[in-house]
């Protein structure tokens, strides 16, 4: 039964990848899906993570590649304090409630669906204000 599950999940992200290949997030989300399968499964949820999580990763994007630096650069100079965060830095990670504090994002970065950043570790992350989840990581 996993043995199915596991082939018809493997085919399915290895359809769709081609179709969204062009999108951003897919080496990162690739990177950490592997990462994350590896850790609960083995070597084969690696595989399996891996595959899922570039697609994710993909769709996941959402600022995109030529936005990237100009954005990075745009938090880097607007001087703010960068939160300490002590555990496991990734995306899908929940901040806390209280000690970050979130900021809009210009709307020339073309950012839709209500996500906003903060800067943390001395990186600028795009955040799900509604949950506190890190949604990407810009560096």
């Amino acid at each position: 039964m996993k043995t199915k599950l596991l082939v018809s999940m493997l085919f399915a992200a290895t359809l769709a990848l081609p179709v969204v290949a062009q999108a951003q997030g897919t080496v990162r989300g690739a990177q950490e899906g592997a990462a994350q399968g590896e850790h609960d499964a083995g070597p084969v949820g690696a595989v399996v993570g891996g595959t899922v999580g570039a697609v994710a990763g993909t769709i996941g994007g959402i600022l995109g590649v030529e936005d990237r630096p100009r954005f990075r650069e745009y938090v880097v100079h607007e001087n703010l304090p960068s939160y300490r965060y002590d555990s496991d830095f990734r995306v899908g990670v929940v901040l806390p409630e209280s000690g970050v504090t979130y900021y809009d994002v210009p709307a020339d970065y073309h950012v839709t669906g209500g996500y906003r950043y903060t800067y943390v570790n001395n990186h600028a992350v795009l955040v799900d204000p509604r949950t506190r989840q890190i949604v990407q990581i810009i560096d």
